[in-house]
């Protein structure tokens, strides 16, 4: 019996002409949209289990305190630099295509993580050892600046309109699932090795290994399909500076959809699992490290929980309600996260994990939908970028401040409640995004 043809469609190219190319199936597209973000986010995730311990060969030794402020600022620069790989690299996405856009940040990620896991320390270099460190952070931030807005538009783009919220939140998994391999391999580390060779050797482990996902994400990104929606911006080819302009309401409306659930999420899983696992001095560390890598599951189950909801109910309806949910959960979850015992730390972790991952699942689409055609991947990526610049990536930097100046070890709850309330002010008299064309 002879096979099933393969499903066909016409994609018209820029210039006019056809082409026939094979109908590309939802999983592949949301395998594209999860494997470069597995790579991008088990990078960042690593660097902040493992900030003490870079601290300690990257840094002269001065005061602990000194040493992780300087580890977090170094951490949160990757961040500042996103908002410049957002315009330039989002210029790939819209004037060239969203396949060139992921297949080029995917690249650049997976050799700046490799060799930060090569990196000579300050005994052995001196001060050129920090420079290297920022270098190679500026260069994965600025990857990660067109990558993860890059794929979300892609695959909401790619996506049939009733599915957006559930084949979108596969680019949200993924971040999660390379914080669940960081978390793990930190864990594991920390089991199996001494504090000292930890230190010492240990946590460049994670980054050299990191070279797999970049690899297998390349290969799988060269064969994809451009989207109808990208060949339109790639033909139009619309001037940068008045269309970031002409998009200023979208662009502020995204800082209030995303910066309460990012901010909230770095200081729950990056923060608060590194303040704990300093504060044992290295002995019984891993536990904590264990507790947020289970709890990590929770958040990766709850991001198409909130994808496919979202698409039911309604995305602004629901961002909302989860707004308010975390808002009133943050103070009590710090306070566990910070005091309680490992069991009580994953408590706390958990409280806010089925918020954050619902609101983190549904973000990706509802964002793209706020977006005109004409330079989406620019707009918002650059929009999601500072965003993130401002309240994520800076969320442990902020909360060490905080603490170190107020002497509150919950301060940091209440500058999670503020971005709380900015959101539900901007985004209360927006319309319902579920049903928009995406063409226009």
């Amino acid at each position: 019996m002879a096979s099933a043809p393969t499903p066909h469609f016409v994609q018209t190219q820029p210039g006019g002409h056809t082409v026939d190319v094979p109908r590309q199936s939802a999983l592949r597209t949301a395998l594209a949209g999860l494997i470069g973000n597995v790579l991008e986010w088990f990078d960042f995730a690593v660097y902040g289990y493992f900030a003490s311990d870079i601290g300690k060969q990257f840094f002269p030794q001065t005061s602990h305190s000194a040493q992780q402020l300087l580890t977090f600022a170094v951490f949160g620069l990757g961040f500042l630099a996103r908002p410049v790989g957002s315009l330039i690299l989002g210029q790939v996405g819209d004037r060239i295509g969203r396949r060139a856009l992921l297949t080029l940040s995917i690249a650049l990620m997976g050799v700046a993580t490799l060799l930060l896991g090569l990196l000579p320390t300050y005994d052995q270099i001196g001060v050129a050892a920090p420079l290297l460190l920022v270098t190679m952070r500026l260069i994965q931030g600025f990857s990660l600046g067109g990558e993860f807005t890059g794929s979300m538009v892609y695959t909401t783009e790619a996506a049939s309109p009733m599915m957006r919220g559930l084949i979108s939140s596969s680019t949200a998994a993924g971040t999660t699932i390379g914080f669940i391999l960081g978390s793990s391999s930190a864990w594991l580390i920390n089991a199996w090795l001494s504090t000292e060779q930890v230190t010492t050797w240990g946590w460049r482990v994670p980054f050299v290994g990191s070279i797999v996902f970049c690899i297998v994400g390349w290969f799988l990104r060269r064969g994809i399909h451009e989207t109808a929606e990208g060949l339109k911006a790639a033909a139009a080819r619309p001037p940068l500076l008045p269309s970031l302009i002409a998009d200023w309401l979208p662009i502020v409306q995204t800082f209030g959809i995303v910066a309460m659930t990012n901010a909230a999420y770095y200081l729950t899983f990056t923060y608060a699992v590194e303040r704990r696992k300093s504060m044992v001095g290295g002995e019984g560390g891993e536990s904590f490290l264990l507790a947020n890598t289970l709890s990590l599951f929770v958040v990766l189950a709850s991001k198409p929980l909130g994808g496919w909801l979202s698409d039911k109910v309604g995305r602004r309806r629901l961002m909302m309600t989860l707004t308010v949910a975390t808002m009133a959960l943050i103070y009590v979850a710090l306070n566990l996260m910070l005091y309680g015992s490992p069991q009580a730390f994953a408590a706390g972790q958990i409280l806010l994990a089925v918020p954050i991952g619902m609101a983190l699942g549904l973000q990706g689409a509802m964002v793209v939908e706020i977006f005109p055609l004409r330079t989406r991947v620019t707009s918002m990526s650059f929009a999601y970028s500072i965003t993130l610049a401002l309240a994520g990536g800076t969320a442990p930097l902020v909360s060490s401040w905080l603490i170190e100046t107020l002497g509150h070890p919950l301060a940091p709850a209440y500058y999670i409640m503020l971005y709380g309330a900015i959101g539900l002010a901007l985004m209360l008299p927006m319309k319902e995004t579920n049903q928009r064309d995406l063409d226009q």
